[in-house]
Order: C-alpha cells, then structure tokens, then sequence
C-alpha cells in the first residue's frame, strides 16, 4: 500500500554554495625540494651519531680493529693468492684459521723465547742483584779514559753505584709501595695487552674469513661515497700501509739478522735474544743504535777494544744504509712519498698515535701529497 503523505522538499536553492577547493601553498616544487634537502640533513645527521654512539660503544676495542687492519692490509695480495689456490678455494675456513695462527705464533715465539731466557737465566740474574746490593757496581776502567767528561762521571758513579746500593741515593727513593705501584700498573698494561691482542687475532680471523668480498665491498662503499676518486684514495692509503709494514719490518728484521752475527762473531752474550731485540728496535727508526752501542760498551767494559770497535762501525754502516737507501726506497717507492715525508708520517705518527702511528702516518702523508696533486691539477 502506497502512503499518500508528501515527502519533504528541501530548497536546493537556498544551500549555502561550494567554496572551491585552493590549491596548498606548501605543495609546490620548491617545497617538495626543500623537504628533501631536510629530509637528507635529518638522514646524515641521524647516521653520524649511531656511528659515533657505535665507535664510543667500542672504543676499547679501536686498536685491535686497527691492528688486525694493518696487518690484513699487508698480507692482502699473499692472502688473495692463496685463496685462488685451488686447495684453498673450497676451504676457505682452513685458510682463515692457518694465516690467523702463522700471525699469533708470530708474535707469541719471540715473547716466549724471551721469557725461557729469562728464567733460565733468573737465579744467576738474583744473586748478581744481591750482591750490588752488598757491595755495588764497580767503575768500568775505560770511564777513566773518555775524552771529556771523565771526572764528572767517575764522580757520580762514585757516589751512586760504586757504594752499596741499598744505601746508594740512586736507588733510596725506591720504597717498597713504589715498587708495588710500578708492578701493579706494568700488570695491568700486560692484561690490557693481551686482551687487545686477542681481540685482534679474532677480528684478523673474521677479516680473512669474508677473504675478497669485503676488499671489494669496502670499494663499492668508498666509490658511492666519494667517488671515483675516492676510491682511488683508498686504494692509494692501503698501499701506503702495505709499503710501510714491508719498510719496517723487513728492514728491521734484516738489521737484526746482520747485527746478531756480528754479536755472535764478537762473542757478545745471547747473541741470538740480543739480535731479536736489535729487529725489534730496527723497526723504529733510530732506535737500533741504542741496542747495538749498548752491546759496544759492555765489549769496552771487558776490555775488548778492536772487537767493541767492530760491533759500533758495522751497525753505523748497516744503520746508515738501511735508513738512508734501503726503508725510504720500499716506503716510499710504491707509495709514492718523498723521504722527508716518509720520515714526517713516521716520526709524527708514532708520537701521536703510537705504534699504530708508525703505519698510519704514511697514510695519511699519502692523503695529502694526493690531495695536493690534485689541487694542482684542477688549478692548471
């Protein structure tokens, strides 16, 4: 049945009109860039701080990452050799595990050698102690002898060796408190030691383990960051390091090997223990002539003059060679540096960031004669 009320009629007429629809002011193609730019200020800064929270997070463990990079940087081409070896090619894992224990025993043989000599030799090193401490060290013979000096030095030795030591004003401030404060702090610095070389061994496994992708993904990164000249950088810096490490160790290694025959030859004592240390000292510049005079002067104690003499011409000889012709030519032959450079990078990165110095200073010398090289090029 159909309802015969009306519907109700609503006055279209009188509805209020449509305002038209404006355009936003902000949606527009400058707007849109400026977003943009804020968004990707807003995107590095946010990225630069978890990378800096991150580096804080782990700054304990920088120089082990830092080492293990050295040293994976100097041993990359031997390292991409073997992994294209066909035997290592499909146990890549066995490769990883045998160049991270070749490093390990590398430096753990020397220290070991070192520390049975110690030992062996601990009781006899005792009773000489006991007994300066009786009767004191007496004077040397040739100190009456120097060409100047002479009466200075035998008076202090007078005065502070040649009497008993335990009453002897050079050793009266050593207390027992200051002797347990200096032990507890060499301690530490050992278990410091040992624990940053053990986080290196096993960042240095880890490295080897990614083997050639990452060498090329550390590529791909520096390219998209800053280019093809960036890439360029690094690969530069990376045969900065490899050349230094080369430079220092062989050189120092080669310095050790001559100057411990000579010792030998000489019939200084340990002659094998005192030419590791000589290396150790050859791999930073200058410092092997403190071990070598060192074994000259205990010659000139037990009054073998000619064989004294021997031992400090031929490590002057073999000193002077190898700073001059041999280190500069390896350092700064692939890299590309100037000897005076080479000796800055050196000098200067062992002053300021200490061991690690010796390798990144070079690097850093290599930034800046290629930042400079390029400068020219652009400006001409």
């Amino acid at each position: 049945m159909q309802s015969d009320v009306p519907l109700p009629q609503f006055p279209y007429s009188e509805a209020l009109p449509l305002m038209p629809i404006q355009p936003h002011k902000d949606i527009s193609p400058d707007s849109n860039e400026r977003t943009r730019k804020m968004q990707r200020t807003a995107s590095v800064a946010l990225h630069a701080v978890l990378v800096l929270v991150a580096l804080y997070t782990a700054r304990t463990f920088i120089p082990a990452v830092v080492w293990a990079s050295v040293i994976a940087i100097a041993l990359w081409p031997a390292f991409r050799w073997l992994e294209r070896r066909p035997v290592f090619s499909r146990h890549h894992t066995l490769l990883a595990v045998g160049l991270t224990a070749a490093i390990g025993l590398l430096f753990v043989v020397p220290i070991l050698v070192v520390a049975a000599q110690t030992v062996a030799e601990a009781h006899d090193m005792l009773d000489w102690f006991h007994e300066v401490l009786r009767t004191g060290i007496p004077m040397p013979a040739f100190i009456e002898h120097l060409p100047m000096g002479a009466s200075q030095v035998a008076h202090w030795w007078e005065k502070n060796l040649s009497t008993p030591l335990e009453a002897s004003p050079a050793v009266k401030n050593l207390h027992s408190a200051t002797v347990v404060a200096m032990t507890r702090h060499f301690g530490g610095r050992v278990v410091h030691g040992l624990v940053i070389f053990g986080f290196m061994l096993m960042t240095l496994f880890f490295v080897f383990l990614a083997g050639s992708k990452l060498g090329e993904q550390l590529l791909t990164g520096s390219r998209r960051a800053f280019g093809a000249d960036g890439a360029a950088l690094v690969r530069r810096m990376a045969e900065s390091v490899r050349s230094t490490v080369v430079g220092l160790v062989v050189v120092g290694l080669g310095e050790g090997a001559l100057l411990g025959g000579a010792y030998a030859i000489t019939g200084v004592p340990h002659a094998t223990l005192l030419g590791m240390l000589t290396a150790v000292a050859a791999m930073l510049p200058f410092c092997a002539p403190i071990v070598f005079l060192g074994a000259a002067l205990w010659l000139l104690a037990q009054g073998s003059m000619i064989a004294a003499a021997c031992v400090a011409v031929f490590g002057m000889i073999v000193v002077f060679v190898a700073e001059h012709f041999v280190r500069p030519v390896l350092i700064g032959g692939s890299a590309r540096l100037p000897f005076l450079l080479v000796l800055f990078g050196i000098l200067g990165g062992a002053e300021t960031f200490g061991l690690l110095g010796l390798f990144i200073g070079p690097a850093l010398m290599t930034i800046l004669v290629v930042l400079w090289g390029n400068w020219v090029d652009n400006r001409s």
